[in-house]
């Protein structure tokens, strides 16, 4: 029985450990606000990937979001590439240029998926980068479509 009881305080204490670092990642996450600029990357805001979108046609948009995030719906035209996913073998299947345009976005300044994928183009030589910061959370404010 001591045995039980020592297991069972073992597992109790080994459960609270996970909690607690499962907790403190969420508590990260959620206070996470994006930076205002990133280097080497020109910040955008839902008008202008409108705008830009209407006068370049070959613009690639990225979604950086995962899929359980893109099924809920996702900006007309964009293409999926989870910032886990995002290497620069995998931008190169996409955008072969370096010099082409292309623009990132995810669910907005508290998502940390379109900084990661924008500083992975950049390091890997793109040129012509555009950062939406604000991401689904700015497009649904302006009332713009989304693809489901």
């Amino acid at each position: 029985m001591k045995c039980v009881v020592s297991q069972q305080k073992q597992f109790t204490a080994t459960g609270l450990v996970m909690f607690l670092c499962l907790a403190s990642t969420a508590a990260t996450s959620a206070s996470y606000t994006s930076p205002e600029t990133i280097e080497g990357t020109r910040r955008i805001e839902a008008e202008g990937l409108i705008q830009l979108a209407n006068s370049n046609k070959s613009l690639t948009i990225i979604d950086s979001r995962i899929s359980s995030d893109r099924k809920l719906g996702y900006i007309p035209g964009s293409i999926s590439l989870p910032d886990t996913d995002t290497s620069c073998e995998s931008l190169a299947r996409l955008i072969p240029q370096k010099s082409d345009s292309v623009a990132f976005y995810c669910n907005g300044p508290n998502c940390r998926r379109s900084d990661n994928a924008v500083v992975i183009a950049v390091d890997c030589g793109y040129t012509s980068i555009y950062w939406f910061r604000g991401g689904i959370e700015a497009w649904q404010a302006n009332n713009y479509p989304l693809t489901k």
